[in-house]
C-alpha cells in the first residue's frame, strides 16, 4: 500500500521512517519532505520519497490519482486549513482532526473557553485584542505570567514572562508591533503554573482513545532551561514523572473529557491529540495547551520505541476501532537531541553544509528537519536541523549514545543543549516500576 505523510519536519521524517518498516507498505510519500526523506538510503527507508506539493487541493488530487491508501497529517497548518475536510469530501482516507476540531490548537482562546466550559483543569486566563487592557491586566496580576498569541505562531507565540517588563514587551510585540502577524492579533494572558512539564499524546477515533508512550521535551534553547522558548530542543520517552497514577488521572480528567466534550459540542475529534501538561509537586496535572498533532521532537523518540505496526494503529483509528488494539513499546528509553541552526530561534541561518553524519543503526537514528540536498550534500534549510535519537537501557545510557552521535555531526554555528534528559536523571523520587511492554 502507498501512504502519504503531509509535512516536512523531523516529526514527518520519523513517521515516514516508522511507516516504511511496515511489511504492508510499498511506498511512503512525504509532501514536501526534507533532505532526509529524499536521501534514497538502503533498507526500508528506500521506500520513502518526496513529493513537491504543499497546496491542500493539489495534495487531494495527487492522492486520488496516485492510489494513496491512507494519508497522515503531521503539522498544524494544513489541519487548520481544513485538509481533512477536503480529503474526506473526496472519499479519501486520512487521519487527523477536521478544521473545526483543529481549533483546539489554532486558537488558544477557543481552547481555553472549551476547557473552562467542560471543567478541564487549566490556568486562569483572559483574552485581549486591546493592548491597553492587556497591559492593565498584567499590572493587576503581576509576574511571572504567560503571554500567548491566540493563533498559530510556529512555536514562537508563547512568552513566559518572569518580570512585568517582559510581559509588557511581549504584549507590545504582538498587539502593537504585529511581529507575528495575524496570529498575534489577539493574546491570551494566563497565570504562571509551577511544576514540571510533560507531553501526553493519544490517538482518537472520535469515541475511543489509545495513549501513546509518555514523553517530555525541553523548550528552552540553552542548558539548565535557560534562554528563549523554542519549538523544542530535545525529548525523551518514557517520562518517569508520568507515573501510573498520573497517567490514569490525565486520561480521566483531561483526555477523555476533551474527546467527549468535543463530541458534545457537535465536533467529533479524530486524529492525534497532544496535551501539554504542567504537573505540580503534589502530582496534580493541568493543561498548558492542546496540539492537534504529534509533538516535535517528542515524535522521534516515541517512534523509535514503538514496536507495533503503525499502519495497523492508523487504520483502526480511521475505522473507529481503536478499542480493539493496544500499542506495544520497547522497554528501553529513547532520547533525542535537536541540533539547531545558527541564529535559531530568532533568525536561523540556512545554507550551511552538514558534515560527518553517522549512518543509522539499530539503536541510533538521525531524523532530519531543516535540511535539503544542495549540490549533492546536505545543507541547513531551517531552524531545527536534525534530531539525533538513540535507545538505551536507561535515560543516562540513551543520553550517552545520542551525544556520541551528536559529536560526529558538524555544521557552522550549530547549537544544541548538552543536558537533554537532565530532569529524569536528577529526579529525587524513587524510580517508577518498569513499564510493561504495552505501556
Amino acid at each position: 500500500m502507498i501512504i502519504l505523510v503531509v509535512g516536512g519536519g523531523g516529526r514527518e521524517h520519523a513517521l515516514a521512517w516508522k511507516l516504511s518498516r511496515s511489511p504492508r507498505v510499498t511506498q511512503v510519500l512525504v509532501a514536501p519532505g526534507n533532505g532526509g526523506t529524499a536521501r534514497g538510503s538502503t533498507g526500508p527507508s528506500a521506500r520513502i520519497r518526496n513529493v513537491e506539493i504543499v497546496d491542500v487541493a493539489a495534495l487531494a488530487e495527487f492522492a486520488a490519482a496516485s492510489d494513496v491508501a491512507l494519508t497522515v497529517v503531521g503539522p498544524e497548518a494544513p489541519l487548520a486549513a481544513g485538509i481533512v475536510d477536503v480529503f474526506r469530501a473526496r472519499g479519501l482516507r486520512i487521519f487527523g482532526p477536521t478544521q473545526a476540531a483543529a481549533q483546539l490548537e489554532s486558537s488558544k482562546d477557543f481552547a481555553k473557553r472549551f476547557m473552562q466550559r467542560h471543567g478541564i483543569p487549566t490556568a486562569e486566563y483572559e483574552t485581549f485584542s486591546d493592548a491597553a487592557a492587556a497591559h492593565g491586566y498584567v499590572e493587576r496580576r503581576g509576574a511571572p505570567i504567560v503571554v500567548k498569541a491566540d493563533g498559530l505562531a510556529a512555536g514562537k507565540g508563547v512568552v513566559v514572562a518572569q518580570t512585568l517588563a517582559e510581559a509588557h514587551a511581549a504584549i507590545d510585540a504582538m498587539l502593537v508591533d504585529n511581529r507575528i502577524g495575524d496570529a498575534g492579533a489577539r493574546v491570551v494572558i494566563e497565570e504562571f503554573l509551577a511544576g514540571e512539564e510533560a507531553s501526553f499524546i493519544v490517538m482518537s477515533d472520535g469515541q475511543h482513545v489509545l495513549a501513546l508512550a509518555s514523553s517530555q521535551d525541553h523548550k528552552r534553547l540553552r542548558d539548565g532551561d535557560e534562554g528563549p522558548n523554542t519549538g523544542g530542543m530535545g525529548a525523551y520517552s518514557p517520562a518517569p514523572m508520568v507515573t501510573p497514577t498520573i497517567h490514569a488521572r490525565v486520561l480521566r480528567e483531561i483526555i477523555l473529557p476533551t474527546v467527549q466534550g468535543m463530541a458534545a459540542d457537535g465536533i467529533e475529534y479524530t486524529g492525534f491529540l497532544y496535551a501539554g501538561l504542567m504537573i505540580d509537586a503534589r502530582g496534580n496535572p493541568r493543561t498548558l495547551e492542546f496540539n492537534c498533532r504529534l509533538g516535535d521532537p517528542e515524535t522521534q523518540p516515541i517512534m523509535l520505541r514503538l514496536k507495533s505496526d503503525l499502519v495497523d494503529l492508523l487504520e483502526r483509528a480511521v475505522d473507529g476501532r481503536l478499542d480493539e488494539v493496544e500499542a506495544e513499546w520497547d522497554r528501553r528509553t529513547a532520547l533525542g537531541v535537536v541540533l539547531a541552526a545558527a541564529g535559531y530561534p530568532e533568525a536561523p541561518r540556512t545554507g550551511d553544509p552538514l558534515i560527518g553524519l553517522p549512518a543509522d543503526s539499530e539503536d541510533c537514528v538521525i531524523f532530519h528537519a531543516g535540511t535539503r540536498v544542495l549540490d549533492g550534500q546536505f545543507a541547513t534549510s531551517g531552524g531545527r536541523v536534525l534530531t539525533v535519537t538513540a535507545l538505551g537501557d536507561s535515560v543516562r545510557a540513551a543520553q550517552r549514545r545520542a551525544y556520541d552521535a551528536v559529536a560526529q555531526v558538524r555544521f557552522a554555528g550549530q547549537q544544541y543543549r548538552t543536558d537533554i534528559g537532565h530532569r529524569a536523571i536528577n529526579r529525587r523520587a524513587p524510580p517508577a516500576a518498569p513499564a510493561s511492554p504495552r505501556e
